[in-house]
């Protein structure tokens, strides 16, 4: 029987993009470039500052620019961060009943502690959690499977008795790795949505609603072998 259900949190959970693009495209205003349309950068937002810099300024790590375009970059998401995030709606609805039917859910994201824990308290999520897992709380981030075993550690309950959902390929593929029952989204941050069938998610669903009523129907069925 299922017992905990961990989650992705930037694209699953929180709609984290307009904070993030707002900080991606101050790094243009930076260079003299104009900002580029929300939609032009939404989707890269699951990837963090790799992702959003790519698109804005074609920065890769590799680039002499990129670790100091980086850490300004993190300096002024901190402090837009909570200005326009919010949980997607029906989220909140998902947590509630989650806990109204004794699952116990916690949060598994690749985002750094000290950008995830204000966000967590400014959504009210870090107390409810089970286990708040972060980028750099385990040995090593998603796609390894260290971060969600943690996390049932944290929870009390054995990976296989757990669903993994996510919006990202990393997030199924550490959801299998660890030996959860795993669930991709598709309201999410994923630039290709049409290759998220190739991921191998055991099942995929577009909207918190449908997350829930997914959730659900799994929670009473017997645990089978993932």
């Amino acid at each position: 029987m299922i017992q905990a259900v961990f989650f992705d949190f930037d694209g699953t959970l929180a709609d984290t993009a307009p904070d993030l693009v707002n900080a991606a495209n101050q790094q243009r205003l930076y260079a003299g470039l104009p900002p580029l349309p929300f939609e032009a950068l939404r989707s890269s937002s699951s990837q963090g500052a790799i992702g959003l810099l790519k698109t804005a300024l074609s920065l890769t790590p590799e680039d002499p620019l990129y670790e100091a375009t980086r850490e300004q970059f993190i300096l002024d998401y901190t402090k837009c961060m909570t200005d326009k995030t919010a949980l997607f709606d029906g989220v909140d609805t998902l947590l509630t009943t989650l806990e109204e039917r004794g699952l116990r859910w916690g949060i598994v994201t690749n985002k750094a502690e000290k950008l995830s824990f204000p966000i967590f308290r400014h959504l009210n999520l870090e107390q409810r959690s089970a286990a708040n897992i972060c980028g750099d709380t385990a040995a090593r981030p998603k796609p390894y499977a260290d971060p969600l075993l943690l996390a049932a550690e944290k929870a009390g309950v054995l990976p296989a008795h757990c669903i993994y959902v996510g919006d990202d390929e990393r997030d199924i593929q550490a959801g299998k790795a660890a030996g959860m029952k795993t669930i991709a989204v598709t309201y999410g941050y994923s630039p290709t949505p049409e290759l998220i069938p190739q991921w191998g998610a055991d099942i995929i669903v577009d909207s918190p609603d449908a997350l829930l009523a997914t959730i659900l129907g799994m929670v009473d069925k017997p645990i089978q072998s993932v």
